[in-house]
């Protein structure tokens, strides 16, 4: 296995660990909340392999990017990598429920096992998980806490011009 690299890089929900290879990015995480994490002491501090990450973050975050395209490696099981893959099909300032995924994936039964890999989605934003609430339309848990999520989405959602009702009871 190659060495792995991590720097941050600022946001407006704070500074955003990115870990990867000099062909790929392997985990974004959030400064807080309960799936947040620091860099791993095998790691080698290094901005050099993520300059077009960085790029594409501050281009989303100003509203001139909608869809990232970067090479990414999932390293989950076969129906979280589907589910994973599944996340960026995700209409930029739209949302979607966790039923909605497991239909689209064929296992209509499985709107938990997509709750739980999309909680396991180790590059929140660029697979946006976000956009996933529940079928009531609550917003559900999200690794970087909830504000970061209701940020996300409001960002989207104006940045887009859809007034999301859903967002206004936040």
């Amino acid at each position: 296995m190659s060495t792995l690299y991590y720097c941050h890089t600022d946001s407006p929900v704070g500074p955003l660990l990115l870990a990867g290879d000099h062909d790929s990015l392997h985990f974004l995480s959030f400064p807080e909340g309960h799936k947040a994490f620091g860099p791993r002491p095998e790691w080698a501090f290094s901005e050099a392999p993520f300059a077009e990450v960085r790029r594409q973050l501050d281009a989303y975050f100003a509203g001139t990017l909608r869809q990232f395209d970067l090479p990414l490696t999932l390293s989950g099981t076969a129906f979280q990598n589907r589910v994973w893959r599944l996340l960026a099909t995700i209409p930029y300032g739209e949302t979607t429920s966790y039923g909605a995924l497991a239909r689209q994936l064929g296992t209509p039964n499985a709107s938990r096992a997509v709750g739980a890999a999309n909680g396991n989605n180790p590059l929140p934003v660029i697979l946006p998980c976000h956009r996933v609430i529940g079928s009531s339309g609550a917003l559900t848990g999200f690794g970087g806490g909830l504000p970061v999520k209701k940020f996300l989405l409001r960002h989207e959602a104006e940045v887009a011009g859809v007034g999301d009702p859903q967002l206004s009871l936040f």
